[in-house]
């Protein structure tokens, strides 16, 4: 199911989120490998773009292979927003995104994130800078607003709207919410009768059936993924299956254990063998999950210390299993 947002035209309808922390490189090229139509890096502050840190810098980092790619930014004054996405269209992101959805504390009193779900003027400000400094198409994400009506999410898309932006990503629960509760998918309908742009929907989405239930239910133009890509990176795969073809595959043994390696080996290159292991300790458990031998496996790379130890972790995890499936355990 193709879709297009703005200039940029998708594989797929199915896009993995920006989530903190987590959508790095090595990450964004698993969920790429997986079917992602779109991958979205995790959200990188304005202030620290602009202001020279290296370590936000190097968020922006990015690869052919993962292409199209949106970058998420964050922030709240004009000027600034619109210098950082000036910086962000030339590292070569293929769509700018604006987080609208952040509610951590840190990041809301600075008048971020999901703060701007309540100041439709300050919104409007950052939105129209940054419309006037990129070229690029432009979304952005946003949640409920501050009150289980919606009505705030349906002030600032239409906001958006006005100001030119291309998409729209509604994830229908409130700031204070976070990720309890239910999502209320009916606001993304309501959101998505009353604009021209696509709207993409996010949230409770765990299986692909819930995918294609979210497009039924609300007419959204194409879903997001975030928490249920974790580990999980065939997802969008599946779901765009399901969508074409009315049926989708699980994930064979052999392909679990080569997308585990790839994504160790990404790791490492990307962040070297010191912090990249340190990230694998943790990490690699996601993709184990719900599986025989997992938590042994978990377990074991608790104290990795270099690429050709997890490597070998999770032969012996597979091979393990292998012999449990033949009656050899």
């Amino acid at each position: 199911m193709p879709v297009s947002i703005g200039s940029v035209r998708l594989a797929n309808a199915t896009i993995l989120a920006p989530l903190a922390g987590i959508t790095n490189l090595p990450m964004r090229l698993l969920c790429k490998a997986g079917g992602a139509g779109l991958v979205c890096s995790e959200m990188i502050s304005a202030n620290g773009l602009v202001h020279g840190s290296p370590k936000t810098a190097a968020m922006l980092r990015s690869t052919p292979a993962e292409r199209p790619l949106s970058i998420q930014i964050f922030g709240a004054d004009p000027a600034v927003m619109a210098e950082a996405a000036r910086m962000v269209a030339a590292a070569g992101a293929d769509i700018l995104d604006i987080n609208f959805g952040c509610s951590v504390r840190k990041v809301v009193k600075t008048g971020a994130g999901a703060a701007l779900m309540r100041d439709a003027r300050r919104a409007e400000a950052v939105l129209e800078a940054v419309r006037r400094a990129v070229s690029i198409p432009l979304t952005i994400k946003i949640r409920s607003g501050w009150t289980a009506s919606g009505d705030q999410a349906l002030e600032i898309a239409a906001v958006a709207e006005n100001c030119g932006v291309d998409a729209v990503t509604v994830h229908p629960r409130t700031a204070g919410q976070g990720f309890s509760g239910r999502a209320d998918w009916s606001l993304i309908g309501r959101i998505r009768q009353r604009l021209r742009v696509p709207v993409i929907g996010n949230g409770d989405i765990v299986a692909p059936e819930d995918a294609v239930r979210m497009q039924q239910e609300t007419g959204c133009a194409a879903v997001m993924i975030g928490r249920a890509a974790i580990g999980n990176p065939w997802i969008f795969g599946q779901i765009e299956a399901l969508w074409t073809t009315g049926t989708y595959r699980a994930v064979s043994p052999a392909e679990r254990r080569l997308a585990m390696r790839r994504y160790a080996s990404a790791t490492v290159a990307e962040y070297g063998e010191t912090v990249g292991c340190r990230l694998l300790r943790s990490r690699l458990g996601w993709f184990v999950r719900g599986l025989r031998y997992g938590s042994r496996f978990r377990e074991g790379i608790k104290h990795l210390e270099s690429e050709a130890e997890a490597l070998a972790a999770i032969d012996a995890f597979f091979d393990t299993a292998v012999s449990a499936e033949n009656g050899r355990d």
